[in-house]
């Protein structure tokens, strides 16, 4: 009898207690007002939210910076960390170079230019974990609810 009620209410805390998983996803964070005016990624373990230039135009020097937090919000601190930023617009691209700059920080400067169709991708690697990745692009609802869309209409199997 106590086995049993003891298994009842460790479900229901597993139930009701863990957070909707749906809270993580890009979707969701495109959703999010980012603390720094950038835009909100999971990446594994961490959220990146991207700040960048983006001024419409040909490639031009510019900076970019990452914010690193846990799925929490809490700073996660960068210091010997290494990252590349990946800049794709038009034809234009573009490598940037990611240092520690602050507590959670990743900056970069470089050439790039930014147009309708911009995509980012943000790899970070954290000192003895692997490499965590995140994608950008210039209309963050719409490119997460088409990916939504796509993972709907394979699950259902047609």
């Amino acid at each position: 009898m106590k086995r049993s009620l003891f298994a009842a209410a460790a479900a229901g805390v597993l139930t009701f207690g863990a957070p909707p998983a749906f809270a993580h996803e890009d979707a969701y964070l495109a959703t999010q007002k980012a603390p720094n005016g950038g835009q909100l990624r999971m990446a594994g373990p961490y959220h990146y939210e991207l700040v960048a230039n983006r001024e419409a135009g040909v490639a031009k020097a510019s900076e970019l910076v990452v914010y690193v937090t846990d799925h929490a919000g809490t700073p996660v601190p960068t210091q010997g960390a290494q990252g590349v930023a990946h800049v794709l617009a038009g034809k234009e691209r573009s490598a940037v170079k990611l240092v520690p700059d602050g507590e959670n920080r990743m900056k970069g400067a470089g050439s790039y230019g930014w147009d309708a169709d911009a995509k980012v991708v943000v790899s970070i690697t954290m000192p003895g974990a692997p490499a965590a990745q995140a994608r950008y692009t210039t209309d963050p609802i719409s490119e997460t609810e088409r990916h939504s869309e796509a993972r709907a209409t394979e699950a259902h199997g047609h």
